[in-house]
């Protein structure tokens, strides 16, 4: 039997058993079989991406069993294994496995535990089915079970009412992009007279330069199916305009945010628009347009995540702007930059979260930075681990010699965007740069406000209220010891189970840039993707061309944002305030979030409410309920009384209603 069979079936079939058993089959045991299933999962899939990575395994297709066969639309369910599914097989299984461990620990006090590892399981088993699939209809019922499970973790704490709605905010938005998505896939289905993808893939070229009818006007047949399509990445990747729930889901547990983040969801978009490469590939214009968004999504979020207080969401906008790096390297033709940096990502940004959820976890809960500092010998693990993480983000390398992870995926993004010659690319490669800056000035804040510094926990009453309980809205269940009283608080460093995946994680955020960089960016990457992206040889000898400056900016921008961060938050940190004064509105601008959310509910949440308002009081109650049940009620009300008038009881009106009917019904046929 395929291994790919067990590690797509194993964590849906654990989800099941620690959805049903619940509190009947006890904590451990519900832990246990997850965590165990996705264990096993990822060792089976490690060697399946090396078979790709030492060129001995081949492209194949395992078949499930036969799906649909309705007319023209006829397809099966089966799972396809190439060199991109072999990707998100390590990327997605390796860091759940990690999560599901790291929540041992993190979730240790939370009564519903099994609920919690059947989502975890659950959201593993749709992302699985979303990159191991043949045809649109398969990748759209992953995609849907994605935001399904989104939607369960954000909410799992639904007694919280800012939990509630950042679930039903995901969910909202998310819709919004889908709808794009499924005008895409009719469409493209309308096209091709296929769903499969591979065939679709094949037919793409030969439609370069057609045209097809919508919304009565004439459309290119492939920019128009392209852009829908991106419509639905952008609302899963958080792109901007559909990037507002993406912030609001740090409302969920910390393993929470490092699985959607890190490894499922978020990069689902990614993933669709580099299995559709070719596809993208017929439209130049389709392909400007993700590379633009790309490059506004990654500016955007960066310059938020400068302003931010809160060590979740800081992150956070910190995924936003590295998804749109990876818009840009698809944008420009190098799809398989755009993966790399998603599987380098993916290591470096589970362990930011994780290890922001072991800080979390020291401080009680507390996720305000303004209340932390010293940390770094009180919590020593972690510190390193956010380190590492911290190095990979911002780029830290040598040219030619060795870097941390994002060091080799970013910068190839970069060079991918200069090498491309096109004026979408070299927007995106300066946006790029300059967002560089930006991330490594707001990843060195968070390391100098949490790690250095004197000590803001110390009588804290932001602090004392967390450790008599009072968590302020965030992770509102505590995991963690509590002391007797705030005079002896001493932040504490997390449990063995929490810090065996950071240092795993620190690993791959350390060497994953160097290990796989040829394989993935090289020249002769092109065998390694073996077709399935469009990544050509020619832009891969343009990306190692570009002149040296190019190569060099990403690290000069780092450490520029590095001695700045220094020189705010450690010598001299009196200089932040001083600056948000002197920049007034624009840095309330920057603070508020763009006003994104002030906007979109004056545009589109008061409207929708007004008129549901108005078609409540006025449709509901002032006509159906009108004419509909009330009215049907006061007929019979009516009726009744009426009726009650011939209902004496006594039988001498009786006989004479029965003669007046006799009577009546004896004329009637003499007429007749």
């Amino acid at each position: 039997m395929d291994p790919i069979l067990f590690i797509v079936f194993l964590p849906l079939l654990a989800a099941i058993v620690a959805g049903l058993g619940n509190r009947a089959l006890g904590n451990v045991a519900a832990k246990s079989v997850t965590t165990g299933a996705l264990f096993i999962a990822c060792a089976l899939s490690w060697p399946i991406f090396l078979g790709f990575l030492g060129g001995h395994a081949e492209p194949h297709v395992v078949p499930v069993l036969h799906w649909v066969q309705s007319g023209a639309l006829t397809f099966d369910w089966a799972l396809r294994v190439d060199t991109l599914t072999a990707v998100m097989l390590v990327v997605v299984t390796s860091v759940s496995a990690l999560v599901h461990l790291y929540s041992w620990g993190y979730m240790a006090e939370d009564p519903d535990q099994p609920r919690f590892f059947a989502y975890l399981s659950l959201f593993t088993f749709a992302m699985l089915m979303l990159v191991t699939a043949d045809n649109l209809v398969q990748m759209f019922f992953g995609w849907e079970g994605v935001g399904l499970a989104s939607y369960l973790l954000i909410g799992f704490w639904f007694r919280k009412p800012s939990a509630s709605a950042a679930a039903i905010k995901a969910f909202v938005v998310n819709r919004v992009g889908d709808l794009g998505f499924m005008l895409g896939i009719f469409g493209t289905f309308l096209v091709f007279n296929t769903v499969s993808i591979p065939e679709i893939l094949v037919r793409a070229p030969g439609m370069a330069g057609s045209t097809i009818h919508f919304l009565g006007m004439q459309w290119d047949t492939m920019t128009i199916l392209c852009v829908l399509l991106f419509i639905g990445a952008m609302g899963k990747s958080a792109q901007l305009g559909l990037h507002t729930w993406l912030p609001d889901a740090m409302e969920g547990p910390t393993p929470v945010s490092a699985l959607i983040h890190a490894a499922t969801m978020v990069t689902a978009g990614v993933f669709m628009v580099c299995r559709l490469s070719p596809m993208f590939a017929a439209s130049p214009a389709a392909m400007a347009v993700v590379t633009c968004v790309g490059a506004a999504t990654l500016f955007f979020a960066a310059t938020i995540g400068t302003t931010q207080w809160d060590i979740k969401r800081v992150i956070a906008y910190s995924t936003c702007s590295q998804l749109g790096y990876m818009f840009v390297a698809a944008g420009v033709g190098a799809p398989g930059a755009a993966m790399f940096h998603l599987f380098t990502h993916a290591f470096f940004k589970a362990l930011l979260f994780l290890g922001a959820g072991s800080v979390i976890h020291a401080m009680h809960h507390e996720q305000d930075m303004r209340f932390y500092g010293g940390l770094r010998k009180q919590i020593p693990w972690t510190f390193w681990a956010m380190m590492a993480g911290t190095l990979a983000i911002t780029g830290v390398g040598i040219v030619d010699v060795f870097g941390f992870a994002g060091f080799y995926s970013k910068d190839s993004i970069l060079e991918a965007a200069y090498a491309s010659a096109s004026e979408s690319g070299r927007f995106g490669f300066y946006m790029g740069i300059f967002a560089a800056l930006l991330t490594s000035f707001y990843s060195w804040r968070l390391v100098f406000l949490t790690f250095y510094g004197k000590p803001r926990w110390a009588g804290s009453e932001h602090i004392q209220h967390a450790v008599h309980g009072d968590h302020h809205g965030h992770d509102s269940h505590a995991h963690g010891h509590h002391d007797d009283g705030t005079a002896g608080y001493h932040p504490h460093e997390s449990p063995l189970n929490m810090l065996v995946p950071l240092v795993l994680l620190s690993t791959g955020a350390v060497l994953a840039g160097f290990a796989f960089h040829h394989a993935f960016i090289s020249e002769g990457a092109g065998h390694f993707w073996k077709g399935s992206v469009a990544f050509s040889e020619e832009l891969i000898h343009h990306m190692h061309g570009v002149p040296t400056w190019v190569k060099w900016a990403p690290f000069v921008v780092m450490l520029a944002g590095f001695l700045t961060a220094y020189q705010f938050y450690i010598r001299r940190p009196e200089l932040p305030a001083q600056v948000a004064t002197q920049l007034g509105g624009l840095y309330r601008f920057v603070y508020n979030k763009w006003y994104f959310d002030e906007l979109y509910d004056r545009i589109f949440v008061k409207p929708a409410f007004w008129l549901g308002q108005k078609f409540w009081k006025w449709g509901d109650i002032g006509v159906i309920d009108r004419f509909g049940p009330n009215g049907a009620a006061w007929a019979v009300a009516q009726g009744s009384r009426f009726a009650q008038r011939f209902q004496s009881g006594y039988l001498y009106t009786y006989a004479l209603v029965m003669l007046l009917g006799l009577t009546a019904a004896i004329s009637w046929v003499m007429v007749h």
